[in-house]
């Protein structure tokens, strides 16, 4: 697989990933456990996993920044929730892009895409022991009870679902991106 050169169209799909991620943190919030209506399902990373594919997985974590940040501004303020999305997509986006970029193939792809899921969850242990104390005012013990049950089978369904959902988006969108010269073949 070639390398992507940035340039205008590149460049364009970019800001196209980001505002979808945007919009789609905004517009959409599943509660997955009724136990914890706090912890709600959204797809935005799915632009990032995408970009990580298709561009470079360099440009997905600078896509994690910006989307973080205009997330934090405009939709969640400002919290230490973005820094954990930052590192722990940003993490995920880069693996996955990194080992797909190895060998260029569908198989990659899938072995990236699990890999970014399964190292997202894993990221996220620590940082929610470190950081939800401090935003919520919750107790770091009892964030540590909830580790095994809901935050953890959360965030692996969160990030696997957005993996999964990036894994049927792949082809369709490289296509068009190939099209359009934003990406090369």
């Amino acid at each position: 697989m070639k390398k992507t050169k940035l340039n205008l169209q590149t460049l364009v799909v970019l800001a196209m990933f980001a505002a979808i991620s945007i919009v789609l943190v905004y517009l959409v919030h599943i509660p997955i456990f009724p136990s914890a209506p706090y912890l709600e399902y959204d797809p935005a990373d799915v632009m990032i996993f995408l970009c990580s594919l298709t561009i470079s997985p360099f440009w997905a974590l600078i896509l994690t920044v910006v989307v973080s940040l205009v997330q934090g501004l405009l939709i969640s303020g400002f919290n230490l929730g973005i820094i954990m999305h930052i590192v722990a997509t940003g993490t995920a986006a880069f693996v996955c892009g990194f080992i797909y970029r190895r060998r260029g193939t569908l198989v990659s792809a899938v072995i990236g895409l699990s890999a970014a899921a399964l190292i997202a969850t894993a990221v996220m242990a620590p940082m929610n022991i470190i950081f939800t104390p401090i935003y919520t005012g919750m107790a770091r013990s009892i964030v540590v009870t909830l580790l095994p049950f809901p935050i953890l089978p959360f965030n692996l369904i969160k990030f696997g679902a957005n993996a999964v959902i990036t894994g049927l988006l792949f082809k369709p969108v490289t296509l068009i991106l190939q099209k359009t010269g934003a990406v090369s073949e």
